[in-house]
Parts: structure tokens; C-alpha cells; sequence
């Protein structure tokens, strides 16, 4: 959904910005696109809020629980009860918590539980009573229960689905990251001003007011949703339960969904796997650290290394993952914290398994935003509250298991040392523990693999080969002077009167540009273009298609792109890999991963370095078309076909505004060129690019050309020196 009175999927207006490559770039750009949508930011400051609040409101209680008691043993019974009366709620009333999120008004819902949570955390000071404070955090943490998986399935139905991964980068990076790191820096500032605070307001201390501030951020979070009628979850159609449903029927659909669909399956597996060799690392961390030699300051320190790793892993994961598929991601992350966790287990010194942590939570962050971006964007509206609420439930289940479990497990183990001749190594109860979540961990992130990725087109190590590879033959070939420009849009864009002009204009300053034309740039695509474009072949299934155009591309990169860049060329190709997003993946409705994944085999890992989308109306454009001559086998499709394939584009182009930059084709074609040339001239500044050889010497007599003829190599006086030409839009 983009802002209220634009179109869903609005092309960006004056097209795609400027911007370096990098990773990092791309997904600030995401996450400002994602902040752009009004409900969505207005939802993500009150999660803001919510969570602000609720990290300190944690600080308050665990002091005020530990400062009921004088006895050390006492005050860790008491930080104990706390952190179990937030966790078992979630084994009772999670499900049924997701059923009602589904079949009920998910904004009353939320509304509802903030006022609630606001009246029972200002309750806590007020009643000052170490059961009350039990009784009161219970049922705050029961009431999250229905807030979370409502909040959880409401954010899809604001963002397109190519937004849902940095909307969660933001989410879980506010999360885990600012306000945890806010509230400690808030409640230290009140801890330190404690006496003053009591002079100001009798009676009130600083846990007090950390309690009533934690209030009163749950009552603004609630005004703000009120104000947001489109977390609902009710669409014209009713998206959500039907009314004949009834409760208890919805909540065992809800398990039954889980339970027999892979996707849900795998996550649930991995997910809980993950949680308990989690729990683990924080059941036995200080009793390793101790056996490193590290003390309590030790602790602390690999303890915030976790959530370093973690958000390094949510904010820079996908950047670092690049194209994989995100089921892939997912099982494979999990694999990787297990094999860290393994080796953290056998690691002799603390700044290795300082590093070791921190690399632990960077795949464990890397799978956890997998996993929800996963059921937003593959979960059904009417069942996704449900599957979030399973999802929390068991995770918060494992935890409990592991917490409880780990500690008895290595007091029965004991200590032992090791002796391996250079290095005597303890083996301790806590090693074991680790030892055994790390090999559980592999466990359930080859098992979630397996159930998630079933049936893909190419095998993992040639999809992983090509996506490691891309960035470093990237720059090698830019470092050649070998440069990939793509045009892409729809039917009657313009697009090869633009490829013409853009390699008379390189041509013109003295650069040798190549122009090719997909499908049928090679012998072999010429015949593959007879089959996919001409109308008579009318039974030709749509994986057929994507497979026959992945070939045409193949043949393409073998014998053209490649030995073109490879030399140092400007190559300008009509069509590419986004083609096949938007004709064979949304046009078609083959899932997209499959076709980026085939496409990207296809192509060696090779993407352009600037891709320029003409975006028109498919109205316009198929008028146009047809204007020229007979309709093809595509221009033939319906108006939704290419209303699918319009929007496709856009979504490409906002989700990587570094890449790409957009232009209204209605435009003539005068002004699209001198936009062109001034994006293109930008990406050009600088590179060692390919001239063309001066032209052999005419025979006396011949007749000579004119100085101002500025034809391909022509007496331009940089194809005269070699040197690199200075572009002039």
C-alpha cells in the first residue's frame, strides 16, 4: 500500500535516485520508502513507543522484585518468578491469542490491550505488593499475547511484499537494538537522580516513575492505532475468519495449517530448534565465561555480543545474502549458528568466543528475519495471526524448556579437564551443553531446509556460487571498463529507440558501446524468439516459457555480454533479468524466487550496473504496439497480464533505487534521452573505458570526412589519444 492518494506501487517520481551500490545504501533507501507509507510509520512510532515501554517497565520490575528482599538467594528467587511469569502465559494463551487476532477487529484488539497494559503497569507502584507485582506482569504478558500476533499480521496488508523484509529490518532493529539500549540509558538517568526525584514528588521514587512513564507510553501507542482503521484486518471482501466459523474451529485450523503445510512446517522446526540452543547459550553463559577466566563485566560483555551479532545479522543479512531465496536463507542461517555454537563450545580463549557470539547472532538475526518476512509475505491474511501467534508461543516454550533444563544438565555433568598435550582443555558440563544445542541447532536447520525447499529449479552450492560471485566479478569487470546497461518496461515504452540513441551518443564521445536486444540477440535466440513470441504457439506451459527465455539468456551472456565486457565495453541490452520477473514471474504467476533464481543461474550472477525502466500505462503502450504492426504472443495478453507486469517493474525499482533509474515514457523520446545520458554519464565518470581504434589510413585520393562527422570512432579526438573521455550530456 503506498501513501494515501497515490496508486499501490506508484513509480517513484523523477525517477530512481543516485546512490553508490552498496548494500548498506540500498537498504537505508528501503527502509525510507517503507517509512514514506503513512500507516506503517505511524504503526512502527507507536511500536516504538510500545516497545520503549516495555523495556523498562522490565528494568522497574526486576528491581522492584530484587529490592523486596535483603537475602541474595531471596532476591534471585524473585528475579526468577519475574522472568517466568512473562514467559508461561505464551504456552497457554498464544494460540488462542493468534485465533483471536484473526477472527476479531485487530485495532479494537490492540487498542484494547494498550489501555489495559497502561492500567496495570500504573497499578504496580500504586499497590506496591510483591503478588500483585506477580499477578500484574502474568496478565500484561497475556495481554501482549493478543497485541503482538495483531500487530504481526496487520503490517502485510500496509506494504507491498517486496517491503515486508525492510520493515522488519526496522521492527526488530528498534526492537532488540534502540529502544532496549533507550530504556537502559532513561531508567540510569532516573536511578541517578533518585533523591532529588523524591523531594519533587513525595512518595514517588525512580522505579515508580519508570512504571508510570512505561504507562504512559502503552496509552499514546493506543491513541495512535485507534487513528489507523486499516490494521483492521477486515477488507471489503472480508479477508478475515468467516462468521460461521467458530472459535474453538479456528483455532484448531490454525494448528492444522502448521502442521501440514511445509513452509509453516520448516519454520516452526527451525525456529524452535533455534530458541532452545538460544536458551542454552544464556543458561550456561556465565558459568563458560568463568570457566574462561572472565568474570561478571566478561558476562555483560558476551552477553550484549549476542544482540550485537544479532543486529548486525537483521540490519546487514540481507545485504550479505544477496539474491538467495529467502527459505534457503533460513535453514541455512540456522545451520550456521550451529556450527558457531559447536565451535564456541570448544574455544579456549574469550576474545574467540567474544567473536564467535558475535558471528552466532549475525545468523541467527539473518534467520529470524527470514523466517518473519516468510509468513507475512506466503501466509494467507485470514490464517497469518494464528501462524505468528504458534510461531511466539513455541519459541517462548523452547526458551522455558531450555532455561529450565540446561542448568540441571550441567550440574550433572560436572568438570573435567582434558588433557590434549599442547592444551589441557576443560570439559565441563556447560561445553557439553553447548556442544549438544549447536548439534541440535545443525539438526533443525538441515530439517527446515529440507521441508522448505523442496522442488527449487537450481541446486544450492550453483545458486550460492553465483550469488557469492557477483559483486567480486562486479568490480573486477568495472575495474575493466566493461560496463551493463539493461532498458526494461513494458509493451510501447520506447525502449530500443532509446538503446539506439544512448550507443550513438557513447559512440559519439569516442566509446565503444555495443547495443543487443533480448530475446534473439544470438543464432540459437533468434529461434527461441519464433517460439515464445509468435501467436500460433498457443500450448506452450508458463515454466516452459521462463525456461526457454533462461536459455535465450544463457546463449546471450555466453556469446555476447561476457567477451563484450570483458573487453571493456559499454554493452546497452534491451531487456534482461527483470524482464522475466515481470512477464514470467508476476505476468505468468510463477513464484518470483524461482524465476530470479533461474534467471540468475542463467546469467552466470551477471546484473546490469544501471538499469533505465520506461514506465508507461499498459494501455498506452499496447496501443502503441499495435499501432506498429501485428501483436505478438505477449502483446496479445490481457490488460491485467500487463497490469501485473507494470507494477512488477515499479516494485524491482523502488526496491533498489540504487540500480535503477526510472523515467515517464510518455515523455518524448528527446527529453528521455537527455535524462538518460545525464544518469549514464554519472555512472561513467571515471572508469577506464574501451575506445575504439583509430580509423585505418584513408588511400590518397579517398575522399576525406568532414571534422564535425562525429560517426562511431570518427576522428574523435579521444578515440585519437585512448584516453578516457570526458561525457558531456
Amino acid at each position: 500500500m503506498g501513501e494515501v492518494g497515490a496508486p499501490p506501487g506508484a513509480a517513484p517520481a523523477g525517477g530512481s535516485s543516485v546512490a553508490d551500490g552498496s548494500g548498506a545504501v540500498g537498504t537505508v533507501a528501503k527502509i525510507r520508502a517503507v517509512l514514506r507509507v503513512r500507516d506503517f510509520r505511524k504503526l512502527w512510532l507507536s511500536t516504538l513507543l510500545s516497545s520503549f515501554g516495555d523495556w523498562l517497565g522490565l528494568l522497574a520490575i526486576t528491581v522492584t522484585a530484587t529490592m523486596t528482599f535483603d537475602d541474595y538467594a531471596a532476591q534471585n528467587f524473585a528475579l526468577a518468578g519475574v522472568l517466568l511469569f512473562r514467559l508461561l502465559p505464551a504456552i497457554v494463551l498464544g494460540p488462542v491469542a493468534g485465533a483471536f487476532a484473526d477472527r476479531f477487529d485487530r485495532r479494537k484488539t490492540m487498542v484494547v490491550t494498550d489501555v489495559l497494559r497502561f492500567a496495570l503497569f500504573a497499578s504496580i507502584p500504586i499497590v506496591d505488593n510483591l503478588i500483585w507485582l506477580f499477578i500484574a506482569q502474568f496478565v500484561i504478558e497475556a495481554f501482549s499475547l493478543f497485541w503482538i500476533p495483531a500487530k504481526d499480521a496487520a503490517v502485510p496488508n500496509m506494504l507491498r511484499k517486496d517491503q515486508l523484509e525492510p520493515a522488519n529490518q526496522l521492527s526488530l532493529v528498534t526492537t532488540y537494538g534502540l529502544t532496549p539500549v533507550a530504556a537502559a540509558i532513561v531508567f540510569a538517568l532516573l536511578t541517578s537522580v533518585g533523591g532529588e526525584l523524591s523531594a519533587v514528588l513525595p512518595g514517588v521514587d525512580e522505579v515508580d516513575l519508570a512504571l508510570y512513564l512505561n504507562a504512559l507510553t502503552f496509552l499514546v501507542a493506543a491513541f495512535v492505532i485507534w487513528n489507523l482503521p486499516s490494521i483492521s484486518g477486515r477488507r471489503a471482501e472480508g479477508a478475515v475468519v468467516g462468521q460461521q466459523e467458530s472459535f474453538l474451529g479456528s483455532l484448531v485450523k490454525g494448528f492444522s495449517f502448521a502442521g501440514h503445510t511445509r513452509l509453516v512446517r520448516g519454520l516452526v522446526v527451525g525456529i524452535t530448534g533455534a530458541f532452545v540452543a538460544a536458551g542454552a547459550i544464556i543458561a550456561t553463559g556465565q558459568a563458560y565465561v568463568n570457566v574462561l577466566g572472565g568474570g561478571e563485566a566478561a558476562y555483560g560483555i558476551l552477553f550484549g555480543a549476542v544482540f550485537v551479532g544479532l543486529g548486525l545479522g537483521i540490519g546487514i543479512g540481507p545485504s550479505v545474502a544477496r539474491d538467495l531465496a529467502r527459505e534457503r536463507i533460513f535453514g541455512l542461517a540456522i545451520v550456521g549458528a550451529g556450527v558457531v555454537v559447536v565451535l564456541l563450545s570448544l574455544s579456549f580463549a574469550l576474545w574467540i568466543s567474544l567473536l564467535l557470539v558475535v558471528v552466532m547472532g549475525f545468523f541467527a538475526g539473518m534467520a529470524f528475519l527470514a523466517g518473519i518476512t516468510l509468513i507475512g509475505t506466503e501466509v494467507e491474511d485470514s490464517i497469518r495471526g494464528r501462524t505468528f501467534a504458534i510461531v511466539q508461543s513455541l519459541v517462548r516454550a523452547a526458551l522455558i524448556i531450555s532455561l529450565a533444563l540446561v542448568p540441571i544438565g550441567v550440574g550433572l555433568i560436572g568438570r573435567e579437564d582434558l588433557d590434549l598435550g599442547a592444551v589441557v582443555l576443560p570439559l565441563s558440563g556447560e561445553r557439553i551443553m553447548l556442544f549438544a544445542a549447536g548439534v541440535l541447532a545443525v539438526g533443525v536447520g538441515l530439517l527446515a531446509y529440507r521441508q522448505m525447499d523442496d522442488r527449487r529449479p537450481i541446486p544450492l552450492w550453483a545458486d550460492v556460487v553465483t550469488a557469492l560471485r557477483r559483486d567480486t566479478t562486479a568490480r573486477r569487470r568495472l575495474a575493466g571498463g566493461g560496463v551493463l546497461i539493461a532498458f526494461e518496461g513494458g509493451e510501447g515504452a520506447g525502449k530500443s529507440t532509446q538503446v539506439r540513441r544512448l550507443q550513438e551518443w557513447l559512440a559519439d564521445e569516442g566509446l565503444t558501446a555495443r547495443a543487443s536486444f533480448e530475446p534473439g540477440a544470438t543464432p540459437p535466440g533468434a529461434g527461441i524468439r519464433s517460439i515464445v513470441l509468435d501467436r500460433a504457439q498457443v500450448g506452450i506451459a508458463p515454466r516452459a516459457e521462463a525456461l526457454l527465455y533462461a536459455a535465450d539468456r544463457a546463449q546471450h551472456v555466453h556469446e555476447v555480454l561476457r567477451p563484450a565486457l570483458d573487453a571493456g565495453e559499454v554493452v546497452i541490452t534491451d531487456r534482461f533479468i527483470d524482464s522475466s520477473l515481470a512477464y514470467q514471474g508476476a505476468g505468468r504467476t510463477i513464484p518470483l524466487d524461482d524465476v530470479r533464481m533461474l534467471s540468475r543461474w542463467a546469467a552466470q550472477g551477471l546484473r546490469p550496473d544501471l538499469t533505465v525502466l520506461l514506465d508507461l500505462p499498459p494501455e498506452v503502450g499496447l496501443a502503441r504496439a499495435r499501432g506498429r504492426a501485428a501483436a505478438d504472443r505477449l502483446e496479445s495478453e490481457s490488460l491485467d497480464f500487463h497490469q501485473r507486469v507494470r507494477r512488477t517493474f515499479q516494485e524491482l525499482a523502488e526496491a533498489e533505487p540504487d540500480r535503477y533509474l526510472v523515467l515517464d515514457a510518455r515523455r518524448s523520446p528527446d527529453e528521455l534521452a537527455a535524462a538518460i545520458r545525464v544518469r549514464v554519464a554519472e555512472l561513467l565518470s571515471g572508469l577506464p573505458l574501451q575506445t575504439p581504434a583509430p580509423p585505418a589510413a584513408q588511400p590518397q585520393g579517398a575522399p576525406q570526412p568532414r571534422q564535425d562527422d562525429r560517426g562511431p570512432g570518427a576522428h574523435h579526438p579521444h578515440a585519437q589519444t585512448g584516453a578516457t573521455p570526458q561525457l558531456h550530456p
